[in-house]
């Protein structure tokens, strides 16, 4: 079965294994890629995916940070 390209909150909510809650929290802030329709928020998958990237890259900068030898 082909992966969906457009998700729903709880479908991304198992993609990323976070509580829905916190997908929905998320979008409404802003931290997510998604967009509405009616009520509902809907999420590309290869946003999310772009997203989980970006994320990664940070993560990664930031712990190179913490790790440098403090003077």
């Amino acid at each position: 079965m082909p992966q969906k390209e457009i998700m729903e909150a709880k479908e991304v909510a198992e993609y990323l294994h976070l509580h829905p809650f916190t997908v929905h929290k998320f979008a409404r802030e802003g931290k997510l890629p998604c967009f509405k329709i009616g009520n509902d928020w809907r999420f590309r998958r290869s946003a999310v995916e772009e997203w989980v990237k970006l994320q990664e890259e940070i993560n990664h900068k930031n712990r190179s940070k913490s790790s440098s030898p403090k003077k």
